[in-house]
């Protein structure tokens, strides 16, 4: 009772319980004093925190609210979701720990879609999924209040990650967002590299420790080269090197206008060239600090294997535009079509053949696999024949590698032009609301549409997006075309972004087919 008077009530790690919740809860009904209130870790769970609801719904001054680490779970979600779609006062809501898993954020959804007083949400260390990230970019796109989101330490991939990505392209307000220990990937940070090319409100970005690397750090790098608001990002505790470090530095020198202060690649050993190229950077941006481990960094290569024998023989042949037989001839005097061991050496040496003796040490072996002492001809076209066959497969080993590579990229890329599509709300819904003065109601559903036609195969996705995209155009010319714009992704995939304006955008529905 003696901090009742107070502005702050700090009562974190007591042990309170749900009957502990329910007698503080009491007591705040008709206090005008505190406004930030600390119950973290106290295991309140669901019904402490239908009391804390019941008397936040009369007590207007509470402005901060820490409950995380409280065993709230589903049930507890849903109790503190109702409370954010009448509640006003409420600016920051802490809720970390708590056991939320993917069927718990979408009690958010439309809860966060009508609040726009809570600027500050802490959702960090829960269990949000897939799922729950296709759920969180729901609601990226349709709130307009929240300005710092900290999702750190959940389980946000694959097409969640692409989800959220396509609800912060979509968001004007946020500020502030932390993705650090999730699983991101190369895939999310192209969907996030796609956000930021659009997004111009996003200050700063910790994405630490999410799996990119060297060619997701390229990816992310498509959107810096436009972006002109991101002032910090956090890279750290990604598998990136300096060539990775090298190639942030060069984007963002190339682009005088960039507003970045802080690169965070603390776990990267830099090199000479690196610094150099910061110098260089400094220049043009004096304020900018870079976060690195240290110097003494290399950029790896693949060391130089042995090259085959057989294929050191064939280039010399082709250099010569010999045959194989011409040049087992020029060996064979006596016209056996087999030669002595030690006579094949001897040749091989005074050809002037780059080969070490290792190496003609595995060919002779190669060719005489039943140490007869001598090399035949049909071994030698066997082993050349062999070798080409072997390269040939690995050559087509290498372009299926590249190829797989390019074909998730653009399907990663058209599940978030898929996504934005979804969160973007159709030209006469979206004239409908702005004369409207009901409350906003979003869908919510486990799979939404641009996650259903992703799954549906591609001639149905191409089909469907090919007829959606033409009757939307059509609308589009009756209605004008200053409300929506047409542009080109990374990777050449076209799409429909959200509209212009926040205005239009604002309390609008998704475009969820239930």
């Amino acid at each position: 009772m003696r901090h009742m008077n107070d502005t702050s009530m700090e009562l974190k790690h007591h042990g309170l319980g749900p009957r502990g919740a329910r007698a503080i809860a009491a007591s705040l009904l008709s206090n005008k004093c505190i406004t930030h209130l600390n119950l973290e870790d106290n295991w309140i769970q669901p019904e402490g925190a239908s009391d804390l609801v019941e008397m936040l719904r009369k007590n207007y001054y509470i402005q901060d609210l820490n409950i995380s680490n409280n065993r709230l779970g589903v049930c507890g979600a849903e109790v503190i979701s109702k409370m954010l779609l009448d509640n006003t006062s409420l600016l920051c809501l802490k809720l970390a720990q708590n056991e939320f898993n993917d069927e718990s954020v979408k009690y958010f959804v439309e809860a966060l879609s009508a609040n726009f007083r809570l600027t500050e949400l802490d959702l960090s260390h829960n269990e949000f999924c897939e799922k729950g990230g296709e759920y969180l970019g729901q609601i990226l796109a349709s709130n307009e209040g929240l300005q710092v989101l900290n999702l750190s330490w959940n389980h946000i991939r694959m097409k969640g990650a692409i989800a959220l990505s396509a609800g912060l392209r979509a968001n004007g307000m946020l500020k502030i967002l932390n993705l650090s220990y999730n699983g991101f990937g190369n895939e999310g940070a192209l969907a996030l590299g796609e956000a930021l090319r659009v997004n111009c409100s996003l200050i700063q970005l910790d994405i630490t420790c999410n799996r990119i690397n060297n060619e997701g750090v390229r990816l992310l790098c498509k959107g810096l080269e436009i972006n002109e608001t991101l002032r910090v990002l956090k890279l750290s505790k990604n598998p990136i090197n300096v060539e990775a470090a090298i190639l942030l530095l060069n984007t963002i020198s190339n682009r005088p206008e960039c507003k970045m202060e802080e690169l965070d690649i603390s776990n990267v050993l830099v090199n000479p060239q690196f610094l150099v190229r910061l110098e260089t950077v400094s220049l043009y941006h004096p304020t900018m600090r870079v976060l690195y481990a240290g110097e003494h960094g290399f950029v790896p290569r693949k060391p130089a294997g042995r090259q085959d024998p057989m294929k050191v023989i064939q280039n010399y042949l082709n250099e010569r535009k010999l045959r194989m037989l011409d040049f087992f001839k020029n060996m064979d005097k006596d016209s056996t079509m087999r030669i002595p061991v030690n006579d094949f050496r001897r040749h091989i040496t005074q050809a002037g053949l780059p080969l070490n003796s290792a190496q003609l040490d595995a060919l002779v072996q190669t060719l005489d696999r039943e140490e007869t002492g001598f090399v035949d001809y049909r071994d030698l076209v066997d082993t050349r024949n062999k070798m080409v066959r072997d390269q040939r497969e690995e050559q087509r080993r290498k372009e299926r590698k590249k190829r797989q590579k390019k074909q998730r990229s653009e399907r990663a890329l058209r599940s978030f032009h898929s996504a934005v599509r979804a969160f973007t709300p159709p030209p006469a819904s979206r004239g409908a609301l702005d004369h409207s003065t009901s409350p906003v109601h979003v869908s919510v559903t486990s799979l939404s549409s641009w996650y259903q036609e992703e799954e549906q195969g591609p001639s149905l996705r191409f089909s469907a997006t090919k007829r959606k995209t033409t009757e939307e155009e059509s609308v589009l010319q009756s209605q004008g075309a200053e409300q929506y714009y047409s542009s080109q992704g990374s990777l050449g995939s076209q799409c429909l972004s959200e509209p212009l304006t926040l205005l239009e955008r604002s309390s609008s529905p998704l475009c969820d087919s239930g």
